[in-house]
């Protein structure tokens, strides 16, 4: 631990915030009670609940086990990496911590919604519309309260135990709760993606019958998957987001705001928590809301407003009016005379940060709405087009998705550029800003996960109700009508995870630069070799390449998820085919399919394809930067984030658009259910399934687990280059090169699902 103290009351603030995460987490409890507290409908309901239950409690303790050697090793790694002791023991802890965090946050969450969807059902087949929209939303609010919890939980922990030394620690933390995340993504989007275009192909287009007809074989698969794959996955996604964002602004403000620098970033996301539990509670459907989507929208932005509000007054309160006026600061110092002259305001350019990162997602909000929701342009043009066949509705929602890309990464840029400019020429300032934007995002994320949640819970809910047949009339219409809204919340959350991804990444990669510069004075040595004068000179070819590599990875990423997904559903088409040939009995309902067996295809698939997406996230960046040098891996870096943006949005915005307009056949347009247009959109939502729900949220963690590597192997490539040891260098690259050609190799064994 550092000998340096954070100064007098500075410390006080630190244990209030770890008191409000605490809060969090009690309010997480009693809404679960509630939750639990709700009936759970007919017989027959409960029993394919259980089948779901069973089902995704199985998958994920196998997933855990599988990822667990791998945590071991990387905490072995982190602990071999230079630098002091004390700093070197508590970042391997912290990266035990964040990861053990987000898999808590993931079972969580899965844990809950699989008990919480019957109770929708059960809501729903009382024709009660407010009192299912109640325990969907207040489901996710137990999911939002534990991410907030936990993730400012572990961050106020490390500031109180290594004071000034905390953002060293915090690198671990983040990388921990990163990479667990990753791989949750992409083993959670394999395994329910497999079983939603295998049951979607074999049900409704081969055998005419509904989604979640239970003579299908995938149908219980599907379910169990929505729960590992949205609820798991992303709940594990928003919380990395949540502790790398926490990160990104620790580091960077110590540099910029001395002690000041490590308080406030803690205190935004704090009275993020209680703006949070206000939007849980005030989610309410009205008998004028038009949908449930209404009366999410509105706590949303009624949250946003009282953090805008709350957050004002606690800038004001707590920070100073001058640069020279905050403890903490070596003002001796060549830099801090570039801070004083730049002339800041820190409270100016803290509330100015936090409210572009406000405004960021409500913007974002808004946006992905529009070109995702039922009943706008985008998805009423993606629909209308299933007329002709579904090579056009799949040529609309690609255009759809390109076109929302485009805005929503201008949205994006403007937001970071908007934060950068507050820092007046400083670049620690203004990479501090974008930081800080990424906590004002942040102080929306509780209600942010209660709408991702709410989601696959919908969904489930159908499908319990569709299986059970005990939900009829107007109870069914109620759940359709959630089950719509619901692809719209899981694509806005998607959206907002992106828009995190990028200002955390943007402020990782400040801190990165920051790293080289410290490395290279603890050698001691004079620099004189050009991949230390400029992070970033595209004069030099080396950084070129690094930039293409690094662009070229999220597409290599992305295509290994969706191959896997293709082959994981290739084996579970062939096995429902089978089930049905076999068993003709199914269909007239004498026997009954073998759930169990598609289960276990997902399961065992999704578990071995997750291996080399995570291989190569980790080890490409290593490769780079011990094989091209730090300035080509600062390249790399800015092609990953500049790509995995575009392609992120692209990905869950035409997925999401081709699954709503499936919906608007179902509910009766342009042919409604059976038709040759309902074919195409079931056919386009197919290939959208594993766009928006594996390979594009999956490059959120992707990007930033690739920053963090970046962060912490920077002073060994620093160290190992000017100390002469090239030699060393060489093999590092050897050793990454070929982990990443064998897990390429064995992949493609079985490149098709006939394979």
């Amino acid at each position: 631990m550092s000998t340096v103290e954070v100064i007098g009351s500075n410390l006080v603030y630190v244990y209030v915030v770890l008191g409000i995460s605490l809060v969090a987490l009690a309010i997480a409890w009693g809404l679960r009670a509630q939750v639990l507290a709700a009936p759970e409908g007919t017989e027959k309901m409960k029993e394919i609940a259980r089948a779901v239950q069973e089902g995704a409690a199985a998958y994920l303790n196998r997933q855990f086990k599988t990822l667990s050697y791998f945590v071991g090793i990387v905490f072995l790694l982190l602990f071999a990496l230079p630098g002091n002791l004390d700093i070197r023991i508590g970042r391997s802890i912290f990266f035990l911590v964040g990861a053990a965090f987000s898999a808590l946050v993931g079972y969580n969450g899965m844990w809950l919604a699989v008990r919480a969807n019957v109770r929708v059902a059960e809501a729903a087949r009382q024709n009660s519309a407010p009192n299912a929209v109640k325990i969907a939303f207040r489901t996710g609010g137990v999911v939002g309260m534990t991410t907030v919890g936990l993730g400012l939980a572990g961050a106020s922990l490390v500031v109180a135990i290594y004071r000034q030394d905390a953002p060293s620690v915090l690198e671990g933390f983040g990388f921990g709760a990163a990479m667990l995340a990753m791989f949750m993504r992409v083993g959670g989007g394999i395994f329910t993606k497999a079983a939603d275009v295998g049951a979607d192909l074999v049900g409704k287009v081969e055998q005419g019958i509904p989604e979640d007809d239970p003579r299908n074989a995938a149908t219980i698969a599907d379910n169990v998957g929505d729960n590992v794959g949205d609820c798991a996955g992303m709940a594990a996604d928003l919380f990395e987001s949540y502790a790398v964002t926490l990160v990104a602004a620790l580091i960077l403000g110590k540099a910029g705001f001395g002690n000041a620098g490590l308080i406030y970033p803690l205190i935004v996301p704090a009275i993020g928590i209680l703006t949070a539990i206000i939007g849980i509670f005030i989610t309410k459907l009205r008998s004028t809301d038009k949908s449930a989507m209404q009366a999410i929208n509105r706590s949303f932005f009624m949250s946003a407003i009282i953090s805008a509000v709350l957050v004002g007054f606690a800038t004001w309160t707590y920070l100073k009016g001058s640069i020279k006026q905050l403890d903490g600061l070596d003002q001796s110092s060549s830099a801090f005379a570039e801070l004083a002259k730049s002339g800041v305001n820190p409270r100016v350019l803290a509330f100015g940060a936090v409210l572009i990162g406000i405004a960021l997602a409500t913007s974002i909000q808004l946006l992905t709405g529009f070109f995702t929701e039922i009943g706008k342009r985008p998805v009423n043009d993606v629909a209308a087009s299933s007329k002709t066949g579904a090579a056009t509705v799949i040529l609309a929602g690609i255009s759809v998705g390109f076109e929302s890309a485009v805005y929503s990464a201008l949205l994006i840029a403007a937001g970071v550029f908007g934060a950068f400019l507050l820092g007046h020429g400083s670049i620690i300032l203004s990479l501090f800003a974008v930081a800080l934007a990424g906590t004002g995002l942040l102080t929306t994320v509780g209600v942010i996960v209660a709408m991702d949640t709410f989601g696959p819970i919908s969904d489930n809910a159908q499908g319990i109700a569709e299986m059970s047949g005990d939900v009829k009339g107007e109870g069914a219409q109620i759940l359709t009508q959630l089950d719509a809204v619901g692809n719209t919340t899981k694509a806005i959350t998607k959206g907002i995870a992106i828009a995190t991804a990028v200002l955390a990444a943007t402020a990782l990669f400040g801190a990165f630069t920051d790293a080289i510069k410290n490395a290279v004075i603890e050698t001691g040595k004079a620099v004189t070799d050009i991949q230390f004068s400029g992070v970033l000179d595209v004069a030099n070819p080396r950084n070129l390449v690094g930039l293409i590599i690094g662009a070229a990875v999220v597409f290599m990423f992305s295509g290994l998820a969706i191959n896997a997904v293709s082959r994981a559903a290739g084996a579970v088409v062939h096995e429902v085919r089978e089930q049905f040939r076999l068993h003709p009995g199914i269909m007239n309902g004498t026997e009954k399919p073998e759930y169990g067996r598609v289960v276990d295809i997902c399961t065992r698939d999704s578990l071995r394809e997750l291996v080399t997406p995570g291989l190569l996230a980790v080890m490409a960046p290593i490769a780079v930067g011990f094989g091209l040098g730090v300035g080509a891996l600062g390249a790399y870096l800015a092609g990953a984030i500049g790509t995995g943006t575009l392609m992120a949005v692209f990905l869950a915005n035409s997925g999401g658009a081709w699954d709503n307009a499936k919906k608007m056949l179902e509910d009766g347009h342009h042919g409604g259910k059976g038709s040759e247009a309902h074919k195409a959109t079931v056919v386009g939502d197919t290939v959208g399934d594993p766009f928006k729900d594996t390979a594009g949220p999956a490059i959120n963690p992707l990007i930033k687990v690739m920053n963090l590597v970046g962060l912490l192997i920077t002073p060994a490539i620093v160290s190992l280059t000017l100390n002469g040891h090239s030699a060393v260098n060489k093999i590092i690259t050897l050793i990454a090169l070929v982990v990443i050609v064998g897990a390429m190799l064995r992949s493609r064994r079985g490149s098709t699902a006939i394979a």
